[in-house]
């Protein structure tokens, strides 16, 4: 079994958020690593709901804030509908992945997690006019 670092980086490498999750088996998928990802910060955030909300994609129908999305109190958030919009966000570019110093490209690559890495998501904000 790994334990794994999640980070959330700008483009210029700076950490914003991070967690560590034990127990991940040692070979899987960048889809299922996107998914555990998303699982455990909404379990995370279901467990003890706060103002805003810090994760990888935006619930839908919440209200964007500088620092994160404001939630309607006590809210729910249900973590399989995270889940497909991360993974639509993945395949629309808007987000990188990287494990170690290797980007992954492809949800359905299989990553060797035996290092204990660091998995690094790089949010990307389209420009605007482009």
């Amino acid at each position: 079994m790994a334990t794994v670092t999640f980070r959330d980086e700008t483009v210029l490498g700076k950490p914003l958020e991070e967690f560590t999750l034990p127990g991940l088996p040692t070979r899987i998928t960048a889809r299922e690593l996107v998914r555990t990802r998303v699982r455990e910060e909404v379990a995370r955030y279901n467990a003890a709901p706060r103002p805003r909300f810090n994760g990888l994609v935006q619930p839908v129908e919440e209200e964007i804030e500088r620092n994160g999305y404001r939630q309607a109190p006590r809210r729910r958030i249900d973590w399989e509908r995270q889940a497909d919009a991360a993974e639509r966000a993945f395949l629309r570019n808007g987000f990188l992945l990287l494990v170690g110093d290797r980007q992954i490209e492809d949800l359905d690559e299989e990553i060797d997690l035996s290092g204990d890495p660091v998995v690094s998501f790089i949010k990307l904000v389209p420009l605007v006019g482009g």
